[in-house]
């Protein structure tokens, strides 16, 4: 046995995920049935890691704000405009993308249970609320703004206490990092099972009536991806980005796109974060920052499917209008992990803009909803890969270039 999980452990973890991802892909088409039980492993894969997520983040931050020194320059600064200059760009993107390529829809119902945010105050009031949320609720319901919030004032009230008790918060810190990389490990199984199931339940057929709309999105957020996101690393660290920009596509966009959970995602880029030794001051609160507001493939998302209603409806936009789409798209993108759907209910807010009214925006997100496979998936991977590659570019352009990225 023990030889048979060294000959296993030889090979990496990124070609043990593409031979489940293969297995996974001929059970769907030949086994469908047998696909489907399957999904057990991708459950519980993900449910792991949204488990252990809340548990990670809380004691890293503690520990990392516990043992800051006064003055100690962290580089969060240039995380934030990073996140939120990227966000942007995203949706201006998106605008110029349905500009040059205006797209219609068969409108459908379909989410007329789902309750969207009536402005950009209430998104706001609503993460303002998540901040002082009950610490133990926080932690149970994966509320990374308040879990954020509490690490901060417990790690604070902890940086004038004994080493002793700061030698026991970095332990338990450890530990946790240590049960996320076991964790991390039965990742070809899960993500085996998840492509199995997907593949098995939703097929193609579904979103062939919307192919031109998805290659909207999915080329939208690869161009952010592969142009705009290295243009930004390029801009910091005057070195050539796609070496970084790789090995965050291949180690954590692949884990995002299958989990389409940027919450299951921040054990991977926290694991991650540490074999690029970046500072952990900065990659402990960054990281799951970073699943909370930088959200580029959320603000193309609103921005091309609020603009693919408006055309529909013949509403003409001027440049004005679409700059000011584009900034509450990155607003609303912002705050849409504190909106139960995430970034599909924040496009009636976005319509509202155009006079669209509510019952057609809603026939939108149902839409969204039939294309979400492939849409919400690719969203999750752009999202939380640009997380670790934002926080690595300002960490590096702190520290100087670092060429140990493969």
């Amino acid at each position: 046995m023990n030889r048979f999980m060294k000959s296993i452990n030889r090979v990496s973890l990124i070609q043990q995920i593409i031979v489940g991802l293969i297995i996974g892909i001929i059970t769907a088409l030949y086994f469908p049935s047998f696909a489907k039980e399957l999904s057990l492993l991708g459950v519980l894969f993900v449910g792991a890691l949204k488990g252990i997520a809340p548990v990670l983040v809380f004691f890293l931050v503690i520990n990392a704000v516990s043992k800051h020194r006064s003055g100690q320059k962290t580089g969060m600064a240039s995380v934030i405009t990073l996140y939120l200059l990227g966000t942007f760009l995203s949706a201006a993107l998106a605008v110029l993308v349905s500009w040059a390529f205006p797209t219609t829809l068969h409108l459908v119902t379909g989410a007329a249970d789902a309750k969207a945010p009536e402005g950009i105050a209430e998104v706001m009031i609503t993460l303002l609320k998540n901040v002082v949320d009950n610490p133990v609720h926080a932690l149970m319901s994966a509320n990374y703004i308040g879990i954020l919030g509490w690490a901060l004032l417990f790690g604070g009230a902890l940086r004038k206490s004994s080493m002793t008790t700061k030698e026991i918060m970095e332990s338990l810190a450890k530990a946790v990092t240590t049960v996320v990389a076991w964790i991390i490990r039965f990742a070809p199984l899960g993500i085996m099972g998840l492509v199995a199931e997907s593949i098995a339940t939703n097929g193609i057929e579904a979103l062939v009536g919307y192919f031109h709309l998805l290659i909207l999105l999915l080329g939208s957020m690869l161009f952010v991806a592969l142009v705009i996101n290295p243009l930004l690393v390029f801009l910091y660290i005057r070195r050539n980005p796609y070496p970084l920009v790789c090995k965050c596509l291949r180690e954590s966009a692949i884990y995002a796109f299958f989990t389409r959970s940027s919450a299951a995602n921040i054990p991977v880029n926290l694991d991650l974060a540490k074999r690029l030794k970046l500072n952990p001051d900065m990659y402990s609160v960054s990281i799951p920052l970073g699943a909370t507001i930088n959200m580029g493939g959320a603000a193309i998302t609103i921005t091309i499917m609020t603009l693919a209603a408006a055309n529909t409806l013949n509403i003409t936009i001027d440049v004005p209008t679409a700059i000011l789409l584009s900034i509450i798209a990155t607003i609303g993108a912002c705050g849409a992990s504190g909106v139960a759907g995430g970034s599909l209910l924040l496009i009636p807010l976005a319509c509202s803009l155009f006079g669209i009214s509510n019952d057609i925006a809603m026939q939108v997100v149902g839409v969204g909803f039939i294309i979400g496979v492939l849409q919400d998936s690719t969203e999750t991977a752009l999202n939380s890969s640009t997380d670790i590659l934002f926080t690595a570019t300002a960490d590096y352009a702190k520290r100087g270039y670092h060429e140990d990225w493969n």
